[in-house]
């Protein structure tokens, strides 16, 4: 069990608090934004294990926002960590979520509050090809991956499968590939 002072719980409270408040557009909105605070900013963990972190974050059920807050508050500060982390990003939501359900009957159909709705989900989908872009620079580094990539949104995008099985596929296909090909790092 980690051993954590109440600084860095509240740290990553806040952290994820502020990840939390300021991220609008849901998991994959918040990728570029977890990122910045926890590997840049703060230095919880490096750039590699952040991107670890994604892919199993997205792999899993559940929503990827939850389940990084998860995995970095728990390789922070264990148990309590994880705890502290999911609460800090969940809050802002719930209380957001809280306001509008009572204020909903008087925003409602309010053109004022449509547009600006419409304006956010432009934004979000820049932000997610943004967190797209970057993870793919770091990822991508041969023609097997490139090709891998590709056919992972060739599958998703026109066949009704599970993401979780495209990821397996592909976690499978990296094993085969790179064990057939005699790379000289450790194998089981």
């Amino acid at each position: 069990m980690k051993k954590t002072n109440s600084k860095v719980l509240w740290d990553l409270f806040f952290t994820f608090f502020k990840i939390g408040t300021f991220t609008i557009g849901g998991g994959l909105a918040m990728l570029p934004v977890i990122e910045r605070e926890i590997v840049d900013k703060k230095g919880y963990i490096n750039k590699e294990e952040i991107v670890d972190a994604f892919a199993v974050s997205q792999s899993l059920p559940g929503v990827i926002a939850i389940n990084s807050a998860i995995y970095v508050g728990y390789r922070i500060a264990g148990f309590i960590g994880a705890l502290v982390a999911v609460l800090g990003v969940v809050l802002p939501s719930f209380i957001i979520i809280l306001l509008i359900a009572v204020l909903f009957s008087t925003v409602s159909g309010n053109p004022i509050i449509d547009k600006a709705l419409t304006g956010a989900k432009a934004g979000i989908a820049g932000v997610i090809a943004f967190a797209v872009v970057r993870l793919g620079k770091r990822i991508i580094r041969d023609i097997f991956s490139l090709v891998l990539a590709v056919a992972a949104f060739i599958v998703a995008f026109l066949f009704d499968i599970n993401i979780a099985l495209i990821i397996i596929l592909g976690a499978l296909s990296g094993f085969v590939f790179y064990r057939l090909r005699g790379d000289k790092e450790k194998w089981f």
